[in-house]
């Protein structure tokens, strides 16, 4: 059974740890407080918005080595919900930068909280969730757990693909944002 411990209890974060029950995994949540000290299971997922991941980073220190930590974060600045430059080129290229011996996978970045809590885009389709990063092994342990909650689960390609993840990420926003999509909609992939 794989351990996921969720920094993060929002929207997204209590989202994903449905999503993460039904695939049978078990899930605790750490606090922003815990994070220099908690206990992390296999995987860790960073459930905070984008601004959040440098302190996380610089808090949990080497507790985060060899563990697959996964950002789910798209850099926008919510006052004005436009996004924002990374000079890394994406979130997750700059969260490996601060953790280089963590295995950073992005994901879950280009789905809305509620399709990932109830299996289903838009009432209808099963919930794509797109993986990108550069370990192979941390990408299909997190892959595992996705296709096993009933998700379809694609493989975006190297950690490099998280910029293009990221803009897709910030389009779903803004157009639910403006109201031109419902929170329970969104990107669906087909094969």
């Amino acid at each position: 059974m794989t351990a996921i411990s969720i920094i993060g209890k929002g929207n997204m974060g209590t989202s994903l740890a449905k999503l993460f029950e039904r695939a049978g995994a078990t899930v605790t949540f750490v606090g922003h407080d815990e994070v220099a000290t908690a206990e992390y299971g296999d995987i860790v997922v960073l459930a905070v918005p984008y601004p959040a991941l440098a302190d996380i980073a610089g808090k949990a220190g080497a507790a985060f080595d060899g563990r697959t930590v996964v950002d789910i974060t798209n850099p926008v600045d919510f006052s004005t919900m436009e996004p924002l430059a990374v000079e890394a080129g994406s979130a997750a290229a700059e969260l490996q930068a601060l953790i280089p011996n963590a295995h950073v996978v992005k994901a879950f970045n280009t789905n809305f909280a509620a399709t990932l809590a109830s299996g289903e885009v838009a009432g209808q389709k099963k919930t794509s969730v797109m993986v990108a990063g550069d370990d192979a092994d941390a990408k299909k342990a997190l892959a595992d757990v996705v296709a096993a909650s009933g998700a379809t689960v694609f493989d975006a390609g190297s950690l490099q693909r998280a910029h293009e993840m990221e803009a897709l990420g910030y389009l779903q926003i803004s157009l639910a944002a403006r109201e031109r999509i419902a929170w329970t909609d969104g990107f669906v992939l087909f094969k």
